[in-house]
């Protein structure tokens, strides 16, 4: 399995997930191939944390810097690369999506994706980047619950892991594409579109109805 690794949320549950499959399936844990790709906006809390989960759970471990890649890349297509637009963002996600896919050709290896459920309704993601996987294992999940499960996991570890577990889900939500970037900043807080992700998909509420729910939910 191939997996890009950032210290967020998604990718660390997926990692999770990636380290259980390994052990249901008899494989060693190095066939994980773990990595990790800075790039402008990466920070180094999420940079520590990427590679403290990589090494204990025993995966290999890569990392390669994009920066120098994507600044040719932008300055290919004629962007200033300082102008901080959608293609300065969009052409990081595609950067690390094509190095997971090379490297996933390279150990003839699966990739595995890490966007979920709710950035996938919201499209807060990169087509032809994130968006894009041999198996996506947080397809069905929103944000919310993915970090009610890695809070969830940290209790279940102890030591290192654990500790890195719990300061990914206390790290304020980034795709760190920008310095300083706050995803809950642009888009709202994730609690409140989860709520109405879930009662429109699961429960078909009317958007009337909804909404009344919502605001004596809210309103509590």
């Amino acid at each position: 399995l191939a997996i890009n690794v950032s210290g967020g949320l998604d990718s660390t549950l997926a990692l999770m997930v990636a380290s259980e499959a390994m052990k249901l399936a008899g494989l060693p844990a190095e066939n994980i191939i773990a990595l990790t790709l800075p790039c402008f906006g990466t920070g180094k809390r999420t940079h520590t944390n990427a590679h403290i989960l990589m090494k204990e759970l025993g995966a290999t471990v890569f990392e390669i810097d994009i920066k120098d890649a994507v600044t040719s890349h932008l300055k290919q297509i004629g962007h200033d690369g300082q102008t901080t637009d959608v293609t300065y963002e969009n052409a990081q996600a595609r950067e690390r999506t094509q190095i997971l896919f090379d490297m996933a050709n390279r150990y003839n290896a699966l990739a595995v994706g890490t966007g979920d459920l709710s950035e996938a309704a919201l499209g807060f993601c990169t087509f032809a980047g994130d968006t894009l996987s041999h198996y996506n294992v947080n397809a069905s999940i929103p944000k919310t619950l993915i970090k009610a499960l890695v809070q969830l996991l940290a209790k279940r570890h102890p030591g290192a892991l654990g500790d890195a577990l719990a300061d990914v889900a206390a790290t304020e939500i980034s795709p760190e594409l920008k310095s300083d970037q706050k995803t809950e900043e642009i888009l709202g807080p994730y609690l409140l579109h989860d709520f109405i992700l879930y009662y429109y998909s699961k429960h078909r509420l009317e958007r009337q109805d909804l909404y009344q729910y919502m605001m004596a939910t809210f309103d509590e």
